[in-house]
C-alpha cells in the first residue's frame, strides 16, 4: 500500500489537497481536505439585507456574479419579492455568459491539459493538424500555415526555458494518448480561447457595468435602467452589441469546443468508466421564463443511485450540514443552514501540510447532506436531470454526443461525463442565449420598461422576522444561500456552495463526498506522477475561493507562506 499527498492541486480557484491510498495500482481511498479558511458569512449579521448581495460576491475572485444572484435571491424570498420579466432576462443573460465564458475556461485553460501534452505539439505536422481540425469543424483557422504559425510560437516559447505554469506538467506520461497533431490543435485553441473568453464577457460590461463583480444587482430587479433614447440607460446600440457578442460567443462553441472536446474524448473512452462516484445527483434548476423566477428552463431535481427513470423533487428543508471532520465547532448534529454556524475551530496539524489525521477533523470543508445523503452536483448533476426529466434540448444534445462517441447512456456517470457534460450545457446555454435577448428586445418594444419592483423597499414595510433561500444552479452545481433577518438586519447568513457539496468529507455516518468517492477505483500508472487523479478532480472544476490569513484570537498571524 502506498500513500500519496497532493498539495496543493493545481489549476483550480483555492486551496484543495487530496491524501490516498493506493493499492495493486489503483485507489482505494480518498480523503479531499480544504486547507484554506472563509467565514465571510459571520461579516454578514448585523448588516442591511439588501447589501448582502456585494458582500457574498467577495466570496471568491471567479465566482462573483453567481453569489450576487444567489444573494438577491435569498433576500427576494424572504421578503416576497416578485422580479420584473425585463430584470429576469437580463439577469439569464449576465450569468448565462458567465457559464459560458467559465466552462471554456474551464475545458482548455484548467482541464484540457490533463489530456493534452503539449510538448507533443511540438512533433505535429502542422497540414496533417489542418486536416484533422477541418475534418471536425468549418472554423476559419483550420489551414496549415495557421498551425505552423502556433507551433513556431510554441518553440520560441519552449526555447526561452520559462514555462510558467506549464513547468511542472507531467509531460510525457504514458496516460496521455492524442497525437500530436491532436495536440498541436488543441494547443492553438488553447490561445484562442484566452482572447475569445476576454471578448464575450464584455456583456457583464454592458449590463453589470465591470467585470468581475459586476455593480448592477439589486434586491427586486436590477439596477441598469431602459431607455432606448439615452446613451446611460440599456439602449438599441448596446442590445445590438450584445447580440453581436452572443453570436461570437455561439460560434466558437459550436465550432471549437464541441469539436475538440469530442475528438479528445473519442481518444479516452475507458474514462467512461472511470470515476463515477456516490451516483446521487442534485440540481436547483436554473433561467427563469417569466416573472418572479417562475418557470425555469433547466429543471430542478434528486436522481438517486443513478436511476435515471425517477427525478425526485427538491426540498431546501431536507439540506443539512455536518462539521464531524470539519475544523468548525459543532454539537454533533447536523444543522440546517438557516440554523447554521461558522465558528473555526482547527484542530489539525501544525505546520499544516503534514500527514492529516483523517480519523478527526481534516478539511475547512463542511459536509452538507440532502435527506441525510451525498451528493454530487455540477454541469453532470444538471443534464442527467433535465435528460431524465424529458427536457427536449438537453435530450437532443446528449444523444449526439454519445452517438458520435459510440457510448451509451452509462457513459455519463463517470469522469468522461462529467466533462462532456460540461460541454453539453455550454452548447445548449450558448444556443439560449440569443433567445433570451430576442424575448427582452421583444418585451421592450412592446413598451415595458420595468427594470425593478419597488413595493417592498422600505425596511419599514417588512415583517419582524423572515427567512428566505436562494437558489442558483452556477458553473460549478447548486449553490445556495440562506437568509435571517430580523428588525431589518442580517441576524444570519450562510452558503452552501457547490464545491462544498463535491469537496465535502466525510459526515458522521462515514459516507464520503463527490471528490472522495469518485477517486475510489482510479487506476494509477505511477503513484508519483498521479496524473490520473488530477483528471477525476479537475473535471468537477473546484473553486475553494480565493485566500485566508489565519489568525489566532489575538490577531496575531500563525502561518506564513513564501514562494521562492
Amino acid at each position: 500500500m502506498a500513500k500519496i499527498v497532493i498539495d496543493p492541486i493545481t489549476r483550480i480557484e483555492g486551496h484543495l489537497r487530496i491524501q490516498a491510498e493506493v493499492n495493486d495500482g489503483r485507489v482505494t481511498e480518498a480523503w479531499s481536505s480544504s486547507t484554506m479558511f472563509r467565514g465571510i458569512e459571520k461579516i454578514l449579521q448585523g448588516r442591511d439585507p439588501r447589501d448582502a448581495w456585494y458582500f457574498t460576491q467577495r466570496f471568491c475572485g471567479v465566482c462573483t456574479t453567481v453569489h450576487s444572484i444567489a444573494s438577491v435571491r435569498a433576500v427576494e424570498n424572504a421578503l416576497n419579492i416578485t422580479v420584473p420579466y425585463n430584470a429576469e432576462m437580463i439577469r439569464n443573460i449576465i450569468i448565462g455568459i458567465q457559464l459560458v465564458q467559465d466552462h471554456v475556461i474551464h475545458f482548455y485553460h484548467l482541464h484540457a491539459l490533463d489530456w493534452v501534452d503539449i510538448t507533443s505539439a511540438l512533433k505535429a505536422d502542422p497540414a496533417g493538424t489542418a486536416a484533422l481540425a477541418a475534418s471536425l469543424s468549418p472554423w476559419p483557422l483550420n489551414s496549415a500555415t495557421y498551425f505552423k504559425g502556433v507551433q513556431e510560437k510554441l518553440t520560441a516559447f519552449v526555447a526561452k526555458g520559462r514555462l510558467g505554469p506549464f513547468a511542472n506538467a507531467y509531460w510525457g506520461h504514458p496516460a496521455y494518448k492524442l497525437p500530436p497533431e491532436a495536440n498541436l490543435m488543441a494547443t492553438a485553441h488553447y490561445l484562442e480561447a484566452l482572447d475569445w473568453q476576454r471578448e464575450v464577457i464584455k456583456i457583464h460590461a454592458i449590463l453589470g457595468s465591470k467585470n468581475p463583480h459586476p455593480q448592477t444587482f439589486v434586491v427586486g430587479g436590477m439596477a441598469i435602467p431602459i431607455d432606448l433614447n439615452s446613451q446611460n440607460g440599456l439602449n438599441a446600440d448596446k442590445l445590438a452589441e450584445i447580440g453581436g457578442l452572443l453570436k461570437k460567443a455561439k460560434s466558437f462553441v459550436e465550432q471549437v469546443y464541441i469539436p475538440d472536446l469530442l475528438a479528445v474524448a473519442s481518444y479516452y473512452k475507458e474514462w467512461a468508466g472511470i470515476g463515477g462516484g456516490i451516483g446521487n445527483y442534485m440540481t436547483y434548476g436554473e433561467y427563469p421564463q417569466a416573472a418572479g423566477g417562475k418557470k425555469l428552463w433547466f429543471p430542478s431535481g434528486i436522481i438517486l443511485n443513478r436511476d435515471l427513470s425517477r427525478v425526485h423533487p427538491v426540498d431546501h428543508r431536507k439540506v443539512a450540514e455536518y462539521v464531524d471532520h470539519s475544523w468548525y465547532e459543532g454539537d454533533g448534529q447536523p444543522h440546517h443552514p438557516w440554523d447554521g454556524s461558522t465558528e473555526a475551530h482547527y484542530t489539525g496539524p501544525t505546520p499544516p501540510y503534514a500527514m492529516l489525521d483523517t480519523n478527526q477533523k481534516y478539511s475547512w470543508v463542511k459536509a452538507p447532506r440532502y435527506g441525510g445523503q451525498a451528493m454530487e452536483v455540477g454541469p453532470l448533476a444538471k443534464i442527467l436531470v433535465a435528460y431524465a426529466s424529458g427536457h427536449v434540448p438537453t435530450k437532443g444534445a446528449v444523444d449526439m454526443v454519445l452517438n458520435k462517441l459510440g457510448v451509451g447512456p452509462e457513459a455519463l456517470f463517470s469522469t468522461l461525463g462529467r466533462t462532456a457534460a460540461r460541454g453539453i450545457e455550454t452548447l445548449l446555454v450558448a444556443q439560449e442565449l440569443p433567445l433570451w435577448l430576442g424575448k427582452l428586445i421583444a418585451n421592450i418594444k412592446g413598451g415595458d420598461l420595468t427594470i425593478h419592483n419597488n413595493e417592498k423597499w422600505d425596511p419599514e414595510s417588512w415583517p419582524r422576522e423572515a427567512a428566505g433561500y436562494g437558489f442558483h444552479d452556477a458553473p460549478r452545481g447548486a449553490l445556495g444561500h440562506w437568509i435571517r433577518i430580523k428588525d431589518g438586519q442580517i441576524l444570519n447568513y450562510q452558503a452552501v456552495v457547490p464545491s462544498t457539496w463535491n469537496a465535502s468529507p466525510r459526515d458522521a455516518r462515514g459516507q464520503t463526498g463527490a471528490y472522495e468517492a469518485a477517486l475510489v477505483g482510479t487506476p494509477l500508472h505511477d503513484p508519483a506522477k498521479p496524473l490520473e487523479i488530477l483528471r477525476t478532480i479537475h473535471s468537477f472544476d473546484p473553486c475553494l475561493a480565493c485566500a485566508v490569513h489565519l489568525v489566532d484570537p489575538g490577531g496575531n498571524e500563525l502561518i506564513k507562506v513564501q514562494v521562492s
